[in-house]
């Protein structure tokens, strides 16, 4: 009996279905439900993942049709979903650590009269994302893509009471809808110059011969990745997002949603590797992203904030990994699930701070929390050390081979993007420095009336899972190429030859160096001064660039938005002063020319009998002078 793969997607569908339809009647347990549907999920992709592991590496491909979907003229495309060695990688890290972060919002959520919705929320979320990385073809990935947009508006504004929450969800509904449109031409295009939506037929037919759409396509497919993954000019919107409860942060912003765009670029290497010029376009945007990010989380005093920028500069380094091609696919893939570990759980222990403070957001007012909060100390620690690279942890492994593949690129090109990539690391040895002795460290400054407290287990447990993740994931994925081995059959079989099992020692020597003098640099600057409980009155420039976001809004509002005004007036203007002035001067017409003939019907009997006797005279002549 072949598997079957509904049933993970149809589990979280159906809790989401039950518990934002059930009404109250589901509020005492509508949590346990969610939690259930996707542990069952989970349960289903480890079972798939166990088969896929007894089949040979070009037999790890599971197909399954649904139905005729669309079927139009030329177009014929089938709702079908397709397991393989990286959908697999997807399904797991959705549903693990999505079930983690289930059972962590039972404690964060406890007291919520809308837990029961927010429950529901997330099952819709866990659905609609494994649909899109299950989907055969890019149709059904598109019906995923905007599936996971519609769920991350509903959680990021689930206190849409906030007014800060229901512009952040607004905002972050918005700038994603522009990277739609690239998706949705991307799909047109295909279909126009491929004739094909399914994967198989557009890797099929993705050749140098058709390089100049491939190019388009290739664009416009990075276009939707800088939307769903917050690349740059498209990361507005992460920052404002954090306004969503914290869990939503952990489970979209560091794991799932953000890394779409990684998947999406992965899944179509076969199109970016025949058209170079967008893989290279590919790579120079997640440079530009991880340097962007890095340098905004220098200056955030909000938790979660300085974590979100630093979640736009890890997943650059996975957009920079792919855009590398072949040999950057499967470390870029190995950074997102060790990034799925350690940021999940820095993004839960924040939450857990917030919990012990009140809600209190503004590392200003934190300080000596390891003593009130060990458990988060900890596992908020291990974490801290993963991401900023430190071996043995699990970011070591797999930013080091992003670095070592960046150089390996070429001379140039290479040397600039293993530069970025290294410099990258310190910024990012920095903050993660700043951020962690600010909330653990110095002298306590919260509030008298503040009692910072460990969280409850329900909350501490997801956190220590996520901590063994961060500590063990890397070399479980590194050390003797397992996943590279494990996604030859769908990156490239050339990706493991091309990328050594581990990194060069030299290189791995200049990388640590890098970090050790940025977490030297955080903590002598943080850790050995008095930490200010109010913003500086002088600050330099690129503080505040960084506070602003890089001035990124700004960017926004002044090259598309005041031009987009202008553009809309003036074509509105051209509609009232041309079009309507055309439709209504007709309407005129027609009625002007209706008053006038109207005046012929008078309704007096002996006016029409006399209008029939000349109409009736003219016919009779007519008719004889045509004998003549």
């Amino acid at each position: 009996m072949a598997p079957v793969l509904w049933p993970l997607i149809a589990l979280p569908l159906t809790g989401a279905a039950i518990l934002l339809l059930g009404g109250r009647r589901a509020d005492s347990w509508g949590h346990v439900l969610g939690c259930a549907s996707v542990l069952m999920s989970f349960g289903c992709g480890l079972a798939l993942f166990t088969g896929l592991l007894h089949r040979a590496a070009p037999d790890r491909v599971l197909h399954e049709t649904w139905f005729s979907w669309v079927k139009v003229a030329a177009l014929d495309v089938e709702f079908g979903l397709q397991l393989d060695a990286l959908s697999v990688c997807f399904v797991l890290l959705i549903t693990g650590v999505g079930a983690l972060i289930h059972l962590y919002s039972i404690g964060y959520l406890r007291g919520d009269p809308a837990r029961r919705r927010f429950f529901g929320y997330l099952n819709l979320f866990v659905a609609a994302m494994l649909l899109l990385v299950l989907a055969d073809n890019y149709l059904g990935l598109y019906f995923g893509w905007e599936g996971v947009g519609l769920a991350s508006y509903l959680l990021i504004g689930f206190w849409s009471h906030k007014p800060a929450a229901a512009t952040a969800a607004k905002k972050a509904f918005v700038v994603n809808r522009v990277g739609d449109v690239g998706l949705a031409l991307a799909l047109m295009m295909m279909f126009a110059h491929l004739g094909t939506l399914s994967y198989a037929g557009v890797f099929a037919k993705a050749s140098p011969a058709a390089q100049p759409a491939l190019t388009v396509i290739g664009l416009m497919l990075l276009l939707a990745a800088c939307g769903k993954s917050a690349q740059v000019p498209l990361q507005s919107w992460l920052g404002d997002a954090m306004e969503g409860p914290t869990p939503v942060s952990a489970l979209i912003h560091a794991a799932t949603m953000v890394t779409a765009g990684v998947y999406l670029i992965v899944r179509s290497g076969p199109v970016f590797d025949a058209a170079p010029v967008a893989r290279t376009a590919v790579a120079v945007v997640g440079a530009v992203t991880l340097l962007f990010g890095a340098i905004i989380g220098c200056a955030k005093d909000d938790i979660k904030k300085a974590l979100a920028a630093s979640t736009m500069s890890q997943i650059g380094y996975m957009v920079l990994a792919a855009g590398l091609g072949p040999a950057g696919y499967a470390v870029a893939i190995m950074h997102l699930l060790t990034h799925g570990f350690f940021k999940a759980g820095l993004f839960l222990g924040a939450g857990s701070v917030m919990h012990g403070m009140d809600d209190e957001t503004d590392m200003r007012r934190y300080g000596g929390l390891r003593r009130a909060m060990p458990v988060t100390f900890a596992t908020f620690g291990l974490g801290y050390l993963a991401i900023i690279g430190m071996p043995p942890l699990a970011g070591f492994f797999s930013k080091d081979a992003i670095i070592e593949t960046a150089f390996a690129a070429g001379r140039v090109g290479g040397a600039v993007l293993g530069g970025v990539a290294i410099l990258g690391a310190g910024i990012t040895a920095f903050y993660m420095t700043r951020v962690m002795v600010m909330t653990f460290f110095g002298k306590p400054r919260w509030n008298p009336g503040l009692h910072p407290h460990e969280s409850p287990l329900v909350m501490t447990v997801p956190m220590i899972v996520l901590a063994c993740g961060s500590v063990g994931g890397g070399a479980a994925l590194a050390i003797g190429g397992t996943l590279q081995r494990w996604l030859q059959p769908v990156t490239d079989p050339r990706s493991a030859e091309q990328h050594p099992a581990g990194p060069a020692w030299a290189l791995i020597a200049a990388t640590l160096a890098v970090v050790v003098f940025g977490a030297a640099i955080g903590y002598r600057s943080h850790g050995t001064r008095p930490v200010k409980t109010v913003a500086s009155e002088w600050v330099s420039v690129w503080v505040i660039a960084a506070r602003r976001d890089l001035f990124g809004d700004s960017l926004n509002e002044a090259v598309f938005m005041r031009p987009g005004r202008r553009l809309s007036r003036r074509l509105a203007d051209v509609d009232r002063r041309l079009i309507d002035a055309a439709v209504e001067g007709i309407a005129r017409l027609v009625g002007a020319g209706s008053a006038k003939i109207s005046r012929i019907q008078t309704g007096f009997a002996r006016s029409y009998a006399l209008a029939i006797l000349f109409g009736a005279t003219g016919l009779l002549c007519s008719l004889v002078v045509g004998r003549l």
